[in-house]
């Protein structure tokens, strides 16, 4: 009985003491003031603690409490700046409010960079029995340790110095809609840990996936609102880690390797099935919908990634699906804020932007005051069948007018694609002196082309020997052979560089071009489309911010001298490997949203000739990728031109690579300034806006005439050293 009373007594001696401790540390907002008084940022005092930033964020707005032993040592630090560094007695006579939803003073622009200058409301604040999610107590042991793929534990950074920041953190959880005030998304742990945006960690006592699904859209405030106001909500994401896939009932990897779907009589399918939750028709797999039918007008789905089937491709991803949970978060959740919720590879989330920039339909009003659904003016609102020249072979209008196996010729089908094109030296080059090739890459080459582009927003119109018109975006038969261009620069009009031959079909852009270059162009056909707009225009905005954010994260700024900006590309990569991953997401969702455009059928099962269900989406539109092609196509010419006019002529071309040849390493070696030291109007010229060149790569002189001679090779795919095709370039 004493044992069992001494027992007692310390476990009541250990509450005390926890109280006292509690009382020992000031309120949140006093905890920030004082690190900020003391010139300290959040990082300083993470590392000196051994914990996260986010974990510090948490502290200071009162998210969560410290715990022993970090607690003493907290405490600690806070009496020693409390010494230093008094608070001030506030005019009426009481302290300033502390509670993040209460009305609290701007914090200063002066303020250390780190710390962030709006925060979430507090889980703390709900009422306990409504309370969704307290903030997860077993946060990952400081001292464990961390994957060697793991990030700085200063993950995600504020923008470098120098640039415009927004004034809340760029991967913050948006706090205007209390519905997702955790952010977008979650990722899983097998301990229950669901971690959120902001380092936020959530308890998620689900154990089978009907309960997870259940307790994600009444329970977690996931979710993010909608980009446009006609548009829908991004449904909450839920990423699995392995453990948590396999505490779920999933199997370490999908046995279906071609279907990537798990077999309609898996346990688990059976459990959704039983608790009346539905899949998509791509079934479960890496990425899976799962959803209930809308009620009242609230939809009631969630999406899953499951990590251990490769739901997040190394091509687009790098080692993000490797990283720590809270890591992946961090990733994503930069991603999810810049660009969009994932809900799939990147070209699914390319694509699916632009339906969530510019929906097909809105609610209006009919005659009889009803709200009915109505198209938006300037995007795509319905689907539409391409004009024969611009559809792939497999579509119906091809099958039903040539044979299965026939091969079109230039006067049948438009072929828009990317330059592949290479030449042999000159006497001259051979004999020059030259030590290297350097490689010059276009910056965001795809999405630039897509600013003000205009295309075709309904079906086209076919037109006989119609005058040629650059406003009407559509494809035209038309000669360009008789255009007489320099033969060490590749044609404009053709993907392997060579001089057409006689009439072909090219979109607006291209003929457009060969206008701009003195052609007479007399079109025996058209197919045209009257109805046309921008409908690009907030893609490609939404993705160059993204873009110039993130790399601005990675210390390379808009602005800089050349010398520098190529130095801080040299290593860009290196500084922070989240925001690298971010920053090869946000380009392979460009040129994998355009590649979607023209989507082919992927399923074995398809007969030539049918329709596939991509056919059936408005964003399915093969015509406006020609066009977009088209215009980066003939951007690369008009700027090699440029140079051509110093006397540079470019030896290589692939996609948005130029190789030079340069008595240097550098591009600086070769690029040719005006006198003022500008570079030559309308060439390529270095920095990082979208359509601005970095350095793609160098190899030495030797090795770019083995490659062009001996090899028959083009020399731009390997300039970096490996192929580009292959890397995803």
């Amino acid at each position: 009985m004493a044992n069992e009373q001494d027992k007692l007594f310390a476990s009541v001696d250990a509450l005390l003491d926890h109280v006292a401790d509690q009382d020992a540390l000031p309120d949140p907002g006093e905890r920030r003031r004082l690190r900020e008084a003391g010139g300290l940022s959040q990082d300083q005092v993470a590392r000196a603690l051994s914990v996260r930033r986010e974990t510090v964020t948490s502290w200071e707005v009162g998210r969560t409490e410290p715990r022993p032993p970090k607690r003493g040592a907290y405490a600690r630090l806070l009496e020693g700046l409390a010494t230093r560094y008094p608070a001030e007695p506030t005019t009426a006579g009481r302290p300033a409010p502390t509670s993040p939803n209460a009305s609290a003073p701007t914090v200063p622009q002066t303020a250390t960079p780190a710390a962030p200058a709006t925060v979430l409301p507090a889980p703390a604040q709900e009422p306990a029995p409504a309370a969704p999610a307290e903030a997860h107590p077993k946060t990952s042991p400081p001292n464990a340790a961390r994957s060697k793929n793991s990030l700085p534990r200063n993950f995600p950074k504020n923008p470098a110095p120098g640039t415009t920041a927004p004034r809340k953190p760029a991967d913050a959880p948006s706090e205007s809609d209390p519905r997702f005030a955790h952010g977008p998304l979650g990722v899983l742990d097998d301990d229950g840990s669901l971690h959120c945006v902001g380092g936020l960690v959530l308890d998620c006592p689900a154990r089978t996936l009907p309960e997870l699904v259940a307790w994600t859209l009444t329970e977690a405030k996931l979710g993010a609102p909608r980009l446009h106001r006609s548009g829908k909500d991004a449904d909450p994401l839920i990423v699995l880690t392995a453990a948590a896939a396999e505490l779920l009932g999933l199997p370490p990897e999908l046995e279906d390797r071609r279907g990537l779907r798990l077999p309609d009589d898996h346990p688990v399918i059976k459990q959704l099935t039983r608790a009346e939750w539905q899949l998509t028709r791509r079934g479960f797999g890496p990425w899976a919908r799962v959803y209930r039918p809308t009620e009242g007008g609230r939809r009631r789905c969630v999406q899953l990634a499951v990590l251990p089937w490769g739901a997040l491709d190394e091509r687009s991803w790098g080692a993000t699906g490797t990283l720590p949970p809270a890591d992946v978060a961090a990733v994503l959740g930069s991603y999810a804020q810049r660009v969009i919720t994932p809900r799939g590879s990147t070209a699914v989330c390319g694509l699916e932007l632009m339906t969530a920039l510019r929906p097909p339909t809105r609610a209006v009003r009919n005659e009889s005051g009803s709200w009915v659904s109505g198209p938006v003016p300037g995007s795509l609102t319905e689907a539409v069948d391409p004009a024969p020249p611009e559809a792939p072979m497999e579509h119906p209008v091809v099958a039903a007018r040539y044979p299965r196996f026939h091969e079109r010729t230039p006067d049948q089908v438009v072929d828009e694609e990317a330059y592949d094109w290479f030449r042999p030296l000159t006497d001259e080059e051979c004999t020059a002196g030259y030590t290297h090739a350097v490689g010059l890459d276009v910056n965001m080459a795809f999405a630039a082309a897509a600013n003000r582009l205009l295309v075709g927003l309904g079906p086209a119109t076919q037109e006989q020997h119609p005058d040629f018109d650059p406003k009407l975006p559509g494809s035209w038969l038309v000669d360009l052979s008789h255009l007489d261009l320099d033969p060490r620069l590749p044609s404009p009009f053709t993907p392997k560089g060579v001089r057409p031959d006689g009439p072909a079909w090219y979109s607006t852009s291209t003929v457009a071009y060969a206008v701009e270059l003195g052609a007479r162009v007399r079109p025996t056909e058209a197919y045209v489309r009257h109805d046309s707009g921008a409908y690009l225009d907030p893609w490609y905005t939404r993705l160059r911010d993204a873009y110039m954010a993130t790399m601005a994260d990675l210390g390379v700024t808009a602005g800089m001298a050349d010398a520098d900006f190529l130095a801080a590309m040299a290593h860009h990569k290196d500084v922070d490997p989240g925001r690298a991953a971010v920053l090869s997401a946000v380009k392979s969702s460009v040129k994998g949203g355009i590649g979607k455009l023209r989507e082919r059928p992927q399923s074995a099962r398809h007969k030539h000739g049918e329709r596939w269900p991509a056919l059936e989406r408005p964003t399915w539109s093969p015509h406006i990728r020609a066009e977009l092609i088209g215009k980066a196509r003939t951007n690369m010419h008009r700027k090699m031109t440029k140079l051509a006019a110093a006397g540079l002529f470019p030896v290589a071309v692939l996609s948005d690579c130029a190789v030079y040849l340069s008595h240097g390493p550098s591009p600086l070696d070769f690029l040719p300034y005006t006198p003022e030291g500008k570079p030559v109007p309308g060439g390529f010229r270095l920095g990082v806006s979208p359509g601005m060149v970095k350095h793609e790569g160098t190899q030495d002189f030797l090795w770019l005439a083995s490659m062009i001679e001996d090899e028959q090779l083009n020399p731009a795919r390997h300039i970096k050293g490996t192929d580009a095709a292959a890397d995803g370039e």
